[in-house]
């Protein structure tokens, strides 16, 4: 209990130097949480694309990666087909495609999707379209909000002008390109100069099989394989994550390594009065903890505004917030060690020193 009290009355005289810590490291761990919650988002925006388009299966050219921004082109007739195989309640065209549009000066870059308006793929007013009404018709696009384009403003693809009819949100692929609806009609004429392609069949009720020259994928498929796609950018997240760490380490390591030098007179009176190297670390362990663990406080707090700040989305998930006090003690842990040393080679005589 000594050793506690001590160490809890050198947090409160050293309270602005700890504070100063205390907000260095919390913004290092908020950076962290951000990075995973940006690393998370590139798997949460393809999901809810996926999962928004409403089908139980894609029908797919043979051979294709399966990646929903990447997909070969199919004869129109491959919807006929694959609605007349066994398990389809339901086929509908799907064109998906990156793409740059032009509203007034600016250039903007989007995912265009063609589908069937009130069809697979397209969104409906029960279930997505946040504001406006659905596809209804040639020339009409449903946007999503992230693209900053409001219900009646136009913009063009290719030559052809859209008028905004409905918004969305959250969809969005490629780490936050905005998703855009228009007919299959209307993809068509951008994309393949009117020709009869499309770049999937989407289907209620599973195929028992498909069609020759198609392959059959489920949406756990598509969700991977489009994952896969984003596999350097996420790595390159979790490798500045994993740096963030360290920074904080080191933020709360140089904190600690200075108290010690300042308290050597206290380690020798410690020393003298026969405390071991382990409770002297005890104590150099509890005040880094207690510093990290106040820090991750302030980054689950901070990270939360910090949000806005990124374009693309950013899904910090729960077990982050979890792990993130383990994460915490960890580095006030290993933090400590930088002053241990100092710590048990005070000389006991120096507290009789005058």
């Amino acid at each position: 209990m000594g050793i506690l009290a001590i160490t809890l009355q050198d947090l409160r005289f050293r309270a602005r130097q700890f504070l100063i810590a205390v907000i260095g490291a919390g913004l290092v761990f908020a950076m962290g949480l951000l990075l995973t919650g940006l690393a998370a988002g590139f798997s949460t925006e393809i999901n809810q694309t996926v999962q928004g388009m409403g089908a139980d299966s894609w029908v797919l050219a043979a051979g294709a990666a399966g990646r929903i921004a990447g997909l070969s082109p199919l004869p129109i007739t491959a919807v006929s087909a694959v609605a007349h195989e066994s398990g389809v309640t339901r086929a509908d065209p799907i064109i998906v495609a990156p793409q740059a549009v032009e509203s007034g000066a600016a250039t903007l870059s989007i995912n265009m999707i063609g589908a069937q308006p009130g069809g697979l793929g397209s969104p409906t007013v029960t279930d997505t379209v946040t504001g406006g009404h659905a596809l209804a018709g040639n020339g009409e696009a449903v946007v999503d909000t992230g693209l900053g384009l409001g219900i009646g403003r136009h913009f063009s693809v290719a030559g052809l002008t859209f008028t905004v009819v409905g918004t969305v949100a959250d969809r969005t692929l490629l780490g936050g390109v905005a998703n855009v609806y228009v007919t299959v009609h209307d993809a068509q004429a951008v994309l393949f100069g009117g020709r009869p392609l499309i770049s999937a069949v989407l289907t209620s009720g599973i195929p028992a099989q498909a069609p020759p020259g198609l392959s059959l994928h489920t949406n756990g498929q598509i969700e991977a394989a489009s994952l896969a796609q984003m596999a350097s950018a996420v790595s390159s997240i979790s490798n500045s994550r994993a740096f963030s760490w360290v920074v904080a380490v080191f933020i709360v390591a140089a904190l600690v390594y200075v108290t010690a030098l300042e308290r050597t007179r206290d380690f020798a009176v410690l020393k003298a009065l026969g405390s071991s190297s382990t409770l002297l670390f005890i104590g150099l362990a509890i005040q880094s903890v207690l510093v990290s663990l106040a820090a991750a406080a302030i980054a689950a707090l901070v990270s939360n505004f910090m949000k806005g700040l990124f374009d693309q989305p950013v899904d910090i998930p729960t077990r982050a917030f979890v792990i993130l006090p383990i994460t915490a003690v960890v580095v006030g842990i290993l933090s400590s060690l930088a002053a241990l040393r100092r710590a048990v080679s005070a000389d006991p005589a120096i507290a009789f020193a005058g």
